[in-house]
């Protein structure tokens, strides 16, 4: 398990690096390249990229979409929670932002430890 913990912040990484200029490249050819100044905006775009490099990453590492799909819940549900706040005024764009990725990582850790059990649940290990 310490080894996902520290390929995951990596692939989460490499995948914000790798698509972020996919994403500015495109939102420019459809005239609407402001838009990932948006911090709503930005950080769907990243829980995105996180997810998308996880999954894939996950994958290449023969673990199942289910999992995949966990991690994926987890760079997502603390950025749609703290939108909610975002549009009310109450926190700024920057404080969800660095709020979104502080949960994001606790969420995931939640979400290996889930992930680590259901593979092992299918893959017991034998003893004798």
């Amino acid at each position: 398990m310490k080894r996902m913990f520290l390929e995951m912040p990596v692939a989460m990484t490499v995948g914000m690096l790798g698509l972020d200029p996919v994403w500015a490249w495109t939102f420019d050819r459809l005239g609407c390249s402001g838009v990932l100044d948006r911090a709503d905006v930005h950080a769907m775009v990243m829980a995105a990229d996180m997810s998308v490099a996880m999954a894939l990453w996950m994958r290449f590492r023969s673990r199942r979409w289910a999992g995949a799909g966990l991690m994926t819940a987890a760079m997502f549900v603390p950025f749609v929670v703290l939108l909610v706040p975002f549009w009310a005024g109450v926190i700024s764009g920057d404080a969800m932002l660095m709020a979104g990725h502080v949960l994001a990582l606790a969420c995931m850790v939640v979400a290996m430890v889930r992930v680590h059990r259901a593979s092992h649940a299918h893959h017991p290990v034998r003893q004798g």
